[in-house]
């Protein structure tokens, strides 16, 4: 269960939850979790991908993995990963989902410098609303093609 310390209640159903189990031997396990990212920001950075694979003319996947991933951000996503059984080092890449709310907003900056640097795409601002309304409504319009 999550509990909010901003809220009194949970806090108070949290010291609960913590007695009962010091009270009746309970394991348990205690954690702090990440500041999560926001849905706009996500939101965000699939938006940016698709249209970049619009113009750019591509799939929106190879796009994420190839440019996004892998030669935009490489430092950010990739690490080395040990096969436990055969001892075999391979690189990974980290999904979206795993990074925090900084490292994703480095990764839009660099993706963005990138698009209009070296492809000539201009990726609009989260700020420019309405950019953004124009290029929601273009990628939406030219899903088959993602």
């Amino acid at each position: 269960m999550l509990y909010n310390p901003e809220k009194p209640i949970d806090v108070q159903r949290a010291v609960e939850k913590f007695k009962y189990f010091v009270k009746h031997n309970k394991v348990f396990e205690l954690s702090a979790k990440k500041v999560s990212k926001t849905y706009p920001q996500l939101k965000y950075a699939h938006l940016i991908m698709s249209w970049f694979a619009i113009e750019y003319g591509e799939q929106l996947e190879y796009i994420k993995f190839e440019y996004f991933k892998k030669l935009v951000n490489s430092s950010i996503f990739e690490y080395e990963f040990i096969n436990r059984k055969t001892g075999e080092v391979r690189i990974e890449y980290k999904s979206l989902a795993d990074l925090t709310k900084d490292e994703l907003s480095l990764a839009i900056d660099r993706f963005r410098d990138y698009a209009s640097k070296e492809a000539g795409i201009y990726l609009p601002e989260p700020s420019d609303l309405a950019l953004m309304r124009e290029v929601e409504i273009q990628v939406k319009n030219n899903l088959q093609y993602l």
